[in-house]
C-alpha cells in the first residue's frame, strides 16, 4: 500500500478504502498497517516482549476468524485496539508472567551527552515505570491509552468497554497517584 492510499490521523494511519470485502486480504492489509503500533501498545501494557506478540496474534487470528460476523468491518481497527487490551488483562488475570509486567512511559534517547546525563534519566525512566506499575490496572490502562496513543476519552471508553466519565475518573485517579508519590519522594 503506497502513500497516498492511507489517510494518517494522530496515532495511526487507517486505509481510506473500505474493508468490507474479502476476509484474509482485509486482515493482512489491517496486520501490515497495525501489527507493530498494537505491539508497542501492548509491551506498554505488559513488558515481555513474547507476551505482547502473543496476544496480538492471537487478536489478528480471532479477527480473522469472525471476520463475516462483523458488523462494521471498516471498524476493525477499534476491534483490535479492544482486543489487545482485553487480552493483556486477561493474561495479567490469570497470572502469567505478572511478575515481569513493566511499563516504559519515558523514551531512551539515542544519544546521551554525558555519563552523567544517562544516569540520571535511566533513574526518572525507572522511577517513572515503578510509579506505573503501581498503580491499579484499569488506572494503567487509562493512561496509557491517552498518553502512548493518544486517544480521546471517547475512544478509550469504546476500547476498554466502560463510560467516559470512568475513563476520567480512572485517569485524574492514575494522574493524582503519580503526582502524590512523585512529589512524596522528592
Amino acid at each position: 500500500m503506497d502513500r497516498d492510499e492511507m489517510e494518517e490521523g494522530p496515532t495511526l494511519a487507517v486505509p481510506t478504502r473500505s474493508l468490507g470485502g474479502d476476509g484474509p486480504a482485509a486482515v493482512s492489509e489491517l496486520f501490515v498497517v497495525h501489527h507493530r503500533r498494537l505491539v508497542g501498545l501492548a509491551r506498554l501494557l505488559v513488558d515481555d516482549h513474547q507476551v505482547a506478540e502473543d496476544v496480538v496474534q492471537d487478536a489478528f487470528a480471532a479477527l480473522h476468524r469472525h471476520w463475516r460476523r462483523l458488523r462494521n468491518p471498516d471498524a476493525a481497527a477499534a476491534y483490535l485496539n479492544r482486543a489487545v487490551v482485553n487480552g493483556i488483562r486477561d493474561a495479567l488475570r490469570r497470572g502469567r508472567r505478572a511478575d515481569r509486567a513493566t511499563l516504559r512511559l519515558v523514551p531512551r534517547p539515542e544519544e546521551v551527552d554525558s555519563a552523567e546525563l544517562g544516569v540520571v534519566a535511566h533513574q526518572e525512566a525507572d522511577r517513572m515505570w515503578a510509579s506505573v506499575t503501581a498503580l491499579p490496572m484499569r488506572q494503567r490502562q487509562v493512561l496509557v491509552l491517552r498518553y502512548y496513543l493518544d486517544q480521546s476519552e471517547a475512544e478509550i471508553a469504546e476500547t476498554l468497554g466502560i463510560s467516559r466519565g470512568s475513563v476520567k475518573q480512572h485517569a485524574s485517579r492514575g494522574l493524582a497517584a503519580l503526582a502524590h508519590e512523585w512529589e512524596e519522594k522528592s
